[in-house]
């Protein structure tokens, strides 16, 4: 469930949740819960309370730096990258605003995943077009607490499936937390192909050479903290 805060706390309850954002997206919540955190009594005496919740997200983008190694695979199937909607394609970054979505954070240990919600990219995406053929990955949305990117996939317009399994995240690599103005920024966390994905684009172009596990880029996010 999400929790209220108060206008006066809202701002620090941002900050705080952002901060903490960095090592959920690190982790990708794949922190293992199998040994509990203490005795089964003092675990169910009370349910954990968050350390802070946004109830909505607003702003930034989320900013892709393509992989040389995507970007050669690309080229070798012949196919041509762009963006859709609001989407950019900025010094070899593909960059995403950020249209909305929630976050609670829970102290890590506390309860797995410690982070719940959903980071939202509606109206935006990437296209792969070859020849004839256009493929649009578009309405991203980022589950921090599964490490997916979930979207809708369209061809030549049509559409080919919705909230598919798009994109895998690693944050192993992730950096420590920046801050600039009133923004906080997370850098560092792999995108890679799902097999999902990879699976659909091969059938989409006639090739096997799509895999999955293929490195995108590296993920850099950009969120408001007021």
């Amino acid at each position: 469930m999400r929790t209220r805060t108060t206008p006066a706390k809202r701002g620090l309850a941002a900050i705080a949740t952002v901060a903490l954002l960095a090592v959920p997206l690190a982790a990708c919540g794949t922190e293992d819960s199998g040994s509990g955190s203490g005795s089964g009594d003092s675990a169910s005496a009370s349910a954990p309370k968050p350390v802070a919740a946004i109830d909505a997200l607003t702003g930034k983008d989320t900013a892709i730096a393509l992989d040389t190694g995507f970007t050669d695979a690309l080229t070798s199937l012949k196919l041509t990258p762009g963006v859709v909607g609001d989407a950019k394609l900025v010094d070899g970054s593909l960059v995403f605003p950020i249209t909305g979505g929630n976050v609670t954070v829970f102290k890590p240990g506390q309860v797995s995943p410690y982070v719940i919600g959903q980071i939202q990219h509606e109206g935006s995406g990437l296209s792969l077009t070859a020849g004839d053929t256009k493929v649009e990955l578009t309405n991203l949305n980022v589950d921090p607490g599964v490490s997916r990117v979930y979207g809708d996939v369209s061809v030549n317009g049509k559409t080919a499936v919705t909230n598919a399994f798009l994109f895998q995240l690693d944050g192993r690599t992730l950096e420590p937390l920046a801050t600039e103005g009133s923004t906080a920024i997370l850098e560092g966390t792999k995108v890679m192909i799902s097999d999902d994905a990879a699976g659909l684009l091969n059938d989409t172009f006639k090739t096997d050479a799509v895999k999955g596990g293929l490195l995108v880029g590296i993920a850099k996010i950009t969120v408001n903290t007021k």
